[in-house]
Formats: C-alpha cells, structure tokens, sequence
C-alpha cells in the first residue's frame, strides 16, 4: 500500500509539472502564468478540485507514442467563487502547445457536461496553438464535440472564455459560441488563420498583434468584450463578473449587502443635462450616480461607444444596463452599436436580469455606409431583443428620443415596464429643424417665419408631457431622484410574470 502511496504522489507532482520546468519558465518570461496558477487566481483559495489528472493521448502516428504527458494539455475540474460553484477548463501551453486531441478533447466535453448538468457557470480558459495536427481529423471531431456543447449550454448557463495567450483556428469558434470573451494585452490573440497563412494567401503582411491582438477585437472587431493588462487583472475582473450573474437560468443572481441608500437623492442629476440640446454629456455620470456605490462593471468598453451596455446593481439586485451616449456619435444609433446591445440585452433576458435603459437618442445614423451595411437589420436587432424580453425593463428617457430610435430603446410600446422622462426629455418624430423644414416647406427663406414655426414646434412637441399625456411614460420625474424612483420601479417588478407564445426557437433578423 506504501508504494501504491508513494506512486500516486509521484504521478501527481508529475502530473502538476506539466511540460516540465523549462517550458513553465519560458512561460512565465512570456508574463504568462500556468494553468494551474490561473486557477488558483480566480478560484476560492483551496477549493479547487481537478478531474482527469492522469489521462494521457492514445494517438500512434507521427512518433506520438513515445509523447505522453499526464493531463494532455488541458486542466478540467470544479470549484468555488465567492463560495459559489463553477467549473473550469484551462489549456496548459506547456503540454504540446495546449493542442487539442482526442483525449483533450474529451476531457473538455466531460466538464461542459458536468457544468450543464449542476446548473453552473462554465470559464474557459485558452492559451494554445489549435488542433494537434498529428491527430487529423480526431482533432476535429473533438473541437465539433466541443461546439455542440457549446451550443445546447447556450441561455441555459453563463460561459465565459478567457484568452491569456494565442487562441487559432478551430480554438477560436468555442469563444465565439460563449456568453463572453475577455481577452490580456500584448499576451493574447485570436485569429482563424495566423500571419503567415494570410501572406502566403493574400501577400499581406501583418503581425499577430495587427491581425487579431486584444485592441483589434475589443474595438473593431467587437469579437472580445473587454481586455485586462495581465494575467492577475484578468482573473480578478472575472471574479468580478462573476459576482453579478446568475448560476443559471433556473436560479437569480446573488443579492450583494449594501450600505448605499436606495432612496439616496443626487442633486447633481438636476443639472447635468445642459440646457442647450446639442451639448453633449456622459451617460456613465448618470449611470455611476445611480447604481449601488457606483459600481459598473461594463462590457464592450472600447466598441460602438455610442451605446454603453454593462452591470450594476440597484439594492443589492443585478440589473443590466443599457445607455445612449451623447459623448460619442451624439448617442446615434448605428449597427454596430445596435449589434452591440442587442446581444447584451438577448444575454439579460435569457438569464431573468432585469433591464434599466437610460435614453438620449437623435435618431439612426444616415449614411450609405450604414444603409449598405444592413443598418435596417442591425437596428431591427436590438428592437428584436427588447420586444422578446420578458424581464422587468425601467426606462428612463432623459433628453432625446426621436423617430425610429424612440421605437427601438425600450419604450412602453414594447411591453416597457416602467418607462420614466426627465423635466428635459424631447419625444418626438425629430428635432425641430427638421420637421419644421418639411412641414413648412414653402416658407424656407423666410427666416422669421422658420424662427417662429420652430419656437410653436418646440413648445409643443419637445417636452415630455404629450407623451405623458398619452400614458407613453408612467411620470415625469426630477433627475435627482432616479436611483429611488428605479430602485422602487424594480421592487415592484421582481415578482414579474410574461411568457411568449409557444416556439421551438424565434427568428432574429441576423
């Protein structure tokens, strides 16, 4: 029994080494941390139990067979953050690259499955070069294995992929099928094909940085949600994250103590629409000022900055937020940005988080570089994704809210809950400008006629009581009492039933 013993824990230190001391030093001169201290990092200190240690590759080609390292080049297992279970799998790119095989494969498989099967988050974790190419297409049937996983999990429970290193080819569409991608700065990229498949095929020449580094799919390409300076930042923001959803879609999200107020007053608010409706200011003010101790944890930071999409809490409740921007863009809004938080309200929804929506919109972005994007389409997506939901939505409108875009943020049309407006808030078809522009046609050139037509115009339709006149928005209220008048909104609310019709799935307009 001593030599079994002894054995065991001979294979486990060997086991923990990975691909052996040399290739964990060149790991760390990379600024990069192993697999096994990633998780140590986000997961509750000793709660980490690991599954499949000692599996090894069964593969004979190539000369693989004198290549065996115990745990083939993924660390699967289950463990606790903030004292809530979640299971991992990180890629260990001491072991053959992090490569995916048959046997790594599997071992990916058996925790998405676990995770599916308890009803809790799912991180993944990768750092590694791609399929093993010694296994053909047993590597690609275990990346397909991984994808349906993927896919069924999809709304059932929250997954969230973590690129801490190169992330290529068939790694690269199990994030894309997540919740969530977050991504390190100068140690993490992704891309389908490398640098140098490109030039050989394009003549292009392009760094793996230029190609598909932390910056390009954080602010062009809006593949990744966020990026973090370095291995430790990351796992802290995860952690984070964390904190704010649910386990899964049959359970709420944890309810945090505050010490904040929830009818605290922030006489700030009062003035920080400027008077003249063409000056811009940050929505992330107004959102910073309301929410529990000014505590946002924002998604797509970098990407259509027109729209500001993250979570908060109001009382200790997880709540989505969504915002139009007037720093960027005058808060218009375009594909990108109605791409950007279709999705996030799609997510909300499909795990019971409510949705507070802060409205200043001009309307959709002209253009032809918009028309021939599919604009149409891009904008009927976020309409899609606030008309499906069924979570408690709160509205705010606090300055503009014009023509189509009024019809797409949440208003009570589309089975708004609670839809408030600000003293300061213009519902209307457009700016007065415009509509004066095209109802008085014929006195264009008659500045004094114009001038009076747009002061009636004004007067009568840029304010926020025709549409409270009509029941649109439930009250008018004073800006400084937002945070209350929400908190309340979504107390009443958290009892909230609405269900759909029947379907065996809907049809965006993708």
């Amino acid at each position: 029994m001593d030599d079994i013993i002894k054995e065991l824990e001979a294979r486990r230190e060997n086991a923990k080494l990975g691909g052996g001391q040399k290739r964990i030093d060149s790991q760390h001169f990379k600024g990069k941390l192993t697999a096994r201290e990633r998780i140590q990092l986000i997961l509750d200190e000793g709660s980490f139990e690991e599954y499949d240690m000692f599996v090894e590759h069964d593969s004979h080609e190539f000369g693989m067979q004198d290549q065996k390292i115990p745990g083939d080049g993924v660390v699967i297992g289950s463990g606790l953050v903030n004292g809530r279970t979640v299971f991992i799998y990180v890629k260990d790119f001491t072991v053959f690259g992090g490569s995916l095989s048959l046997a790594h494969s599997k071992k990916i498989n058996k925790i998405q499955d676990m995770a599916l099967k308890n009803n809790s988050p799912l991180i993944g974790v990768l750092d590694a070069g791609g399929a093993r190419i010694q296994e053909g297409i047993d590597s690609l049937g275990g990346y397909a294995e991984v994808f349906q996983r993927n896919v069924l999990a999809s709304g059932v429970i929250p997954q969230i992929s973590i690129i801490m290193g190169p992330c290529a080819g068939g790694d690269v569409y199990s994030p894309a099928l997540t919740d969530f991608i977050f991504m390190v700065r100068d140690t993490s990229y992704m891309f389908v094909t490398g640098p140098d498949v490109v030039k050989t095929v394009t003549n292009e020449e392009v760094t793996a940085e230029q190609l598909g580094g932390a910056e390009v799919h954080t602010s062009i390409s809006s593949v990744a949600d966020g990026a973090y300076e370095n291995d430790l930042e990351m796992m802290e923001q995860m952690r984070e994250l964390i904190g704010f959803l649910p386990s899964s879609n049959i359970e709420k999200s944890p309810i945090r103590k505050t010490s904040d107020p929830i009818n605290r007053s922030e006489m700030s608010l009062d003035s920080l629409v400027p008077d003249n409706s063409n000056t811009p200011y940050d929505i992330k003010e107004l959102i910073l000022k309301v929410v529990d101790e000014g505590k946002f944890f924002e998604i797509q930071e970098k990407f259509a900055q027109n729209i500001v999409t993250g979570f908060a809490r109001f009382d200790g409740h997880t709540v989505g937020v969504v915002g139009n921007q007037p720093l960027h863009l005058a808060g218009v809004l375009d594909s990108d940005a109605s791409r950007k938080a279709a999705r996030f309200v799609r997510f909300c929804d499909a795990f019971s988080i409510p949705l507070v929506t802060f409205v200043d919109v001009p309307g959709f972005l002209p253009g032809t570089d918009q028309e021939y994007g599919g604009l149409i389409k891009n904008g009927a997506k976020l309409l899609y994704a606030y008309a499906e939901a069924t979570v408690p939505k709160v509205t705010i409108i606090t300055r503009k809210a014009y023509g189509g875009a009024y019809c797409v943020m949440a208003p009570k049309h589309l089975r708004g809950d609670i839809n408030y407006a600000w003293p300061s808030a213009e519902i209307a078809v457009m700016g007065a400008k415009g509509a004066v522009e095209i109802i008085y046609r014929n006195d264009i050139g008659d500045e004094e006629k114009i001038k009076k037509h747009t002061e009636a115009y004004e007067d009568r339709f840029l304010n926020p009581f025709v549409a409270a006149e009509r029941g649109y928005v439930d009250d008018v209220i004073m800006p400084r009492n937002s945070r209350s008048r929400i908190g309340k909104a979504l107390k009443m609310l958290r009892n909230k039933k609405l269900s759909n019709p029947w379907k065996k799935h809907d049809n965006l307009p993708l």
